[in-house]
């Protein structure tokens, strides 16, 4: 038998130096993951609580109102989700780049935003464009874990993994989804890096249709501001 190729050699010796690196870098990630399962599964634990203490504190302030024969007005939302309704037909100038800003570029395109006042400056100019409410937690989890897509590295990718949301927003301590919606239905301090990391969510038509896009809500339409009833709205595009 003839002497093996000084090439085939070093060939072979790179890769079982590729195949040592990769079985390396598998192992680190496994060990790691497994560290932050445990870490994740007690914030999740501590996340359900502390929305649950939420609507506990919530019937009670209301029951009290009610015993001393008054109301309970509820805090103003901190958190609103918008939806495009109509394209770009008859739209000015000014319109068109409200949208551009809030990442509004389709119909049926999705996004949250902080609640604040030059957010709904925004939000009255483009009105007969867009509907938009107070989504609850249960929409938030529904849109994110649904359809939910992150940006990384300018691309769209699906937040299938918790690994995802932590090389980009890790540095935030934000290192799973969980951590991701929580940030965002109690606008917490990274909101904004949070909310930038996620995609424009792309919503279906709504089942059974709109009624009519052009006329707003509160006259029996379907654009502005709908408040809670949002969220049945989200369902039937979800």
């Amino acid at each position: 038998m003839g002497a093996v190729p000084e090439s085939i050699l070093k060939k072979r010796k790179r890769n079982e130096a590729w195949a040592a690196t990769k079985a390396a870098e598998a192992l680190a990630v496994a060990k790691k993951n497994k560290a932050n399962r445990g870490v994740i599964f007690k914030r999740a634990e501590q996340y359900a609580k502390e929305y649950l203490a939420q609507e506990k504190d919530l019937v009670r302030l209301k029951r009290e109102a009610k015993a001393k024969g008054g109301f309970y007005v509820e805090p103003e939302a901190k958190l609103a989700f918008v939806i495009r309704l109509r394209g770009i037909n008859d739209m000015d100038p000014k319109t068109r780049k409200i949208l551009q800003l809030l990442r509004l570029r389709q119909i049926n395109n999705g996004v949250f935003l902080k609640v604040n006042k030059p957010t709904l400056q925004m939000l009255r100019r483009v009105e007969p464009y867009i509907m938009w409410g107070y989504p609850n937690l249960k929409t938030v989890k529904d849109l994110v874990y649904k359809r939910g897509y992150g940006k990384v590295e300018k691309q769209r990718i699906a937040l299938t993994d918790n690994s995802i949301v932590e090389k980009v927003l890790g540095d935030k301590n934000i290192i799973c989804v969980e951590d991701l919606i929580h940030e965002i239905f109690s606008v917490g301090p990274n909101f904004k890096a949070a909310n930038s990391f996620l995609w424009p969510f792309q919503l279906s038509c709504p089942l059974g249709g709109l009624k009519k896009k052009r006329i707003h809500f509160q006259e029996g339409g379907d654009a502005g501001l709908r408040e809670d009833l949002i969220n049945a709205m989200v369902r039937r595009m979800n």
